[in-house]
């Protein structure tokens, strides 16, 4: 309700005035409600079952059992059906390992920061299996970042009780205060699952879902060895991040395996923060037409050779190694299954005569020095 006081003398003036802000306000409404008519036209609607998806043991007590999650046309979409699940970063991957922090420091995470969301559901993970009551998220579009922002928000079970912040920009550029660097947000956990494949010439990143790829042309300084394993958005996140981390604050960076271990874990001391594999996992490739075919296309532009494997390899070499125990030997999972590369030209090849391709997937813990 609107409580309006006025003067006796001036009551019919004013009030005219009023009628006119109303009618133009209700106008403004209007066509906001037509905006979004016309974003909810191009965009994905999907249901998740919470439970389900992320593996609750009972009812969720942060966000919703069902989830109605708007995925706009240029998010990623996220795999949540049963026979994908084993394809989606989030469910397979980035849970287990929000899980596993959080029963390492029950109770700590207050804060939780994603960068590059997409579609909002990695900051219902973090509100879930955290309780984390400062949400932040960040993406390169101001159209994904209202959608992630409505997407949360009616997501929430108790939205009042949760701040949700959401920042249209570059990496952490939105959240920098050149002025007053004191007053910049700072997190616990801060998490990214950036692109790695650079976007062709002739796309937009604003066209379809190309928010899967990454604008190649940096100002920054990027490190050779970096740039030739297409990991600059992952650097650059590490780079930037410690300036965001509160006291005990850590960074969890979701990599594809596709270069050598050690040149991920090399990512944190280029980058100037302490890093190490906490987890490592593989998946079968999601969109192989789109990402196995662009990492061929940079592979004849001079980069890599990336690595890529058959998923019965991958599926065989995993065999027995739990979650936990996982990031301790991934060293010697990756040795064992070294005769069994492909590159990602060979790849593309082998997934188009019907075998089924996967790759490792690395979670890299980094925190300030």
């Amino acid at each position: 309700m609107i409580r309006v006081s006025v003067g006796i003398e001036d009551s019919e003036d004013i009030i005219a005035d009023f009628d006119q802000a109303i009618q133009k306000a209700f106008e403004g409404v209007e066509e906001i409600e037509k905006e979004e008519e016309q974003e909810q036209e191009h965009a994905d609607l999907i249901t998740v079952n919470t439970s389900k998806y992320f593996d609750l043991k009972s009812a969720p007590v942060h966000v919703k059992e069902k989830l109605g999650i708007a995925v706009v046309d240029n998010a990623y979409l996220p795999q949540t059906k049963d026979e994908n699940i084993s394809e989606d970063w989030l469910a397979f991957v980035s849970v287990p390992t929000f899980k596993k922090i959080e029963s390492e420091r029950p109770g700590e995470i207050k804060s939780f920061l994603s960068v590059g969301t997409g579609s909002g559901l990695d900051v219902l993970a973090g509100a879930e299996v955290f309780g984390a009551k400062r949400l932040a998220f960040t993406d390169l579009q101001e159209k994904v970042v209202k959608a992630a922002a409505k997407n949360v928000e009616r997501n929430l079970l108790k939205p009042d009780e949760v701040e949700v912040n959401g920042y249209t920009g570059d990496l952490f550029a939105p959240l920098r205060n050149k002025e007053d660097p004191a007053s910049q947000p700072r997190f616990d956990v801060i998490y990214e699952n950036l692109p790695n494949v650079p976007l062709a010439e002739d796309k937009e990143v604003e066209d379809s879902r190309n928010s899967g790829h990454y604008l190649e042309k940096r100002k920054e300084r990027i490190p050779k060895e970096v740039h030739a394993a297409m990991l600059d958005l992952h650097f650059l996140a590490l780079q930037q991040a410690s300036e965001f981390l509160e006291e005990k604050g850590v960074v969890l960076s979701l990599i594809g395996g596709r270069v050598p271990l050690d040149t991920i874990v090399n990512l944190g001391t280029q980058a100037g923060v302490n890093s190490e594999i906490i987890k490592y996992k593989w998946k079968v490739q999601s969109e192989p037409e789109d990402v196995i075919g662009g990492y061929a296309k940079q592979e004849e532009e001079g980069y890599g050779p990336f690595i890529f494997y058959r998923s019965a390899d991958l599926k065989k070499a995993f065999e027995g190694v739990s979650f936990e125990e996982s990031g301790e030997k991934a060293h010697d999972i990756e040795k064992s299954i070294e005769d069994k590369r492909l590159t990602a030209t060979e790849a593309f090849k082998l997934w188009k005569s019907g075998e089924s391709i996967g790759h490792t997937v690395v979670v890299l813990k980094s925190s300030a020095i």
